[in-house]
């Protein structure tokens, strides 16, 4: 994004919230990004640039009407599940998709397919499906999902669907599997767990959920070191703190400063797994970036 705004200049349009973040759309905003919701609000002719969770296909022929310069910035693990929907849909499969209803990521998976979608928000939800033939049926899932409420799903569906095939590859986000092992594994030493994450943001909720499942005494979810209130503190002998998916290392490095202040000078490191995965840009700015280098 910030390489878009230095390519292009501001304005830049983004449609949706490029990730769940506060503090980085609000540094995005400082820069010259628009926010906006639909296309429609984006003036034709405009670069627009479609957030990391996808979208349906339609939207990209509604930019395409209004001769938006569209930037694709969707994840590659959400662009995978995509393609997933597309191929089952092909073969003719009922796909049941696995996410919470009206999150921007669940919306555009489904619109790859919506004729073959089924969304399964939750557990109790898997009693409520009905498919044309139980030997065609494979489940998908949103990719920032707690890993034990997808696979708690899928266990209810195969209650009633046995055949119910699964994708070919996990479809939850890395990231947020590495921190939701993380959690579980320090949550029952800790008497309080401090998530650094916004509100909108899916991963980051349910990482705060897996805490106080894992035996946390108590988790909170702050987007600024400045929102950790004195008295969850009081008492407490280990702090453990995690963050969402797309917070920047600042934040965190801010509430381990805040955290030291009041008293919580020793840090341990917790790493199951060493993260080497690195994206690359959109196709679309990477061509533009060497055109204009030359």
């Amino acid at each position: 994004m910030e390489e878009a705004l230095k390519l292009y200049g501001a304005p830049i349009y983004v449609r949706k919230q490029i990730v769940h973040n506060k503090h980085v759309v609000a540094t995005l905003e400082a820069q010259g990004a628009i926010f906006v919701e639909e296309n429609e609000e984006v003036p034709e002719g405009a670069t627009v640039i479609f957030s990391a969770h996808g979208v349906a296909p339609e939207v990209y022929e509604q930019a395409r009407e209004r001769n938006l310069k569209a930037i694709d910035a969707t994840c590659p693990l959400v662009t995978k599940v995509h393609h997933e929907a597309r191929r089952y849909a092909a073969q003719d499969y009922d796909i049941l998709l696995i996410g919470h209803e009206g999150h921007e990521e669940v919306i555009g998976t489904a619109g790859e397919a919506p004729a073959h979608v089924q969304l399964v928000d939750g557990p109790d939800e898997a009693d409520k499906i009905q498919v044309r033939d139980p030997e065609k049926v494979v489940w998908l899932s949103q990719t920032t999902l707690s890993v034990d409420e997808t696979m708690e799903t899928v266990a209810r569906l195969k209650e009633r669907l046995p055949l119910l095939q699964s994708p070919p590859s996990d479809d939850i986000c890395y990231a947020t599997q590495n921190r939701q092992q993380v959690v579980k594994q320090i949550a029952a030493e800790c008497d309080v767990m401090i998530v650094v994450g916004s509100t909108n943001s899916s991963n980051s909720l349910r990482l705060r959920d897996v805490a106080l499942d894992a035996g946390a005494r108590a988790s909170y979810l702050v987007d600024y070191a400045t929102e950790i209130a004195d008295e969850w503190l009081e008492g407490a002998t280990t702090v453990g703190l995690t963050s969402g998916a797309s917070v920047p290392d600042e934040l965190v490095t801010q509430v381990l400063d805040h955290l030291a202040a009041r008293g919580f000078g020793q840090v341990d490191e917790i790493m199951t797994v060493q993260e080497k995965i690195t994206f690359s840009l959109p196709q679309e700015l990477k061509r533009d970036m060497k055109a204009a280098a030359r």
